[in-house]
């Protein structure tokens, strides 16, 4: 059965529920497709008047705070002993390199590590954990995952449905050009994220690196 097909038989209800829940789980710190299910519902909503694309939009901003807010009060009581049980269960996500660099993240750029991080895959689930670990005051943090939250969830879905509406033609094979479209995304995150780690993984080792001492006279 195509994906079209099956999410047509789920009540709007459901849909805005899955949305919501999953993109919660997911900014809690917890790796879910939440992009995926949001993508893909909001392709749903532009071909079928059955689902709102305000109520769908609001039920997966609500999810991307909360959720956010939830990792952040996590990290918070967790602390550094948090970070070393993630650093030996998940090496690859929370070693001790990937600590560092978030850490000067979010001394650099505050509030708007939290925004920005919204957008990328893998900051996205890290963000509210990592900013209570770091201690981040939490009225920046608040501010920060409001906006980012409302930006990324609202704009995606409205990106998404107007998208769909316009090239309805095209999306009557909506198992495949919702995969598609889907993998595009996550696989482009992915690349800007690591392309990002890499540069800043380099200058920190950079400025790590002790300067000559002066020859005396």
């Amino acid at each position: 059965m195509h994906v079209q097909e099956w999410l047509e038989t789920v009540p709007a209800v459901a849909v805005y529920a899955l949305v919501g829940v999953v993109i919660g789980l997911e900014s809690l710190g917890i790796p879910l497709p939440g992009e995926i299910i949001l993508v893909s519902s909001a392709l749903l909503a532009s071909q079928h008047g059955d689902i709102d694309p305000v109520i769908l939009g609001a039920c997966a901003t609500a999810g991307a705070i909360i959720g956010d807010s939830i990792g952040y009060a996590i990290g918070r009581r967790g602390g550094r002993p948090l970070l070393a049980w993630l650093g030996a269960k998940f090496p690859r996500h929370f070693g001790e390199g990937h600590i560092a660099t978030a850490e000067r993240s979010f001394q650099k750029w505050g509030m708007w590590a939290v925004f920005f991080g919204r957008f990328v895959a893998l900051l996205r689930i890290f963000a509210g954990p990592l900013a209570g670990v770091l201690r981040m005051p939490y009225w920046k943090f608040l501010i920060a995952n409001v906006l980012g939250g409302i930006v990324w969830a609202g704009g995606t879905t409205a990106v998404i449905y107007y998208v769909g509406i316009v090239a309805e033609s095209w999306l009557k094979r909506f198992s495949w050009l919702g995969l598609v479209l889907a993998v595009l995304i996550g696989v482009t995150s992915m690349l800007v994220l690591k392309r990002k780690a890499k540069k800043a993984a380099a200058a920190a080792a950079t400025e790590a690196t002790p300067a000559p001492a002066p020859v005396g006279d």
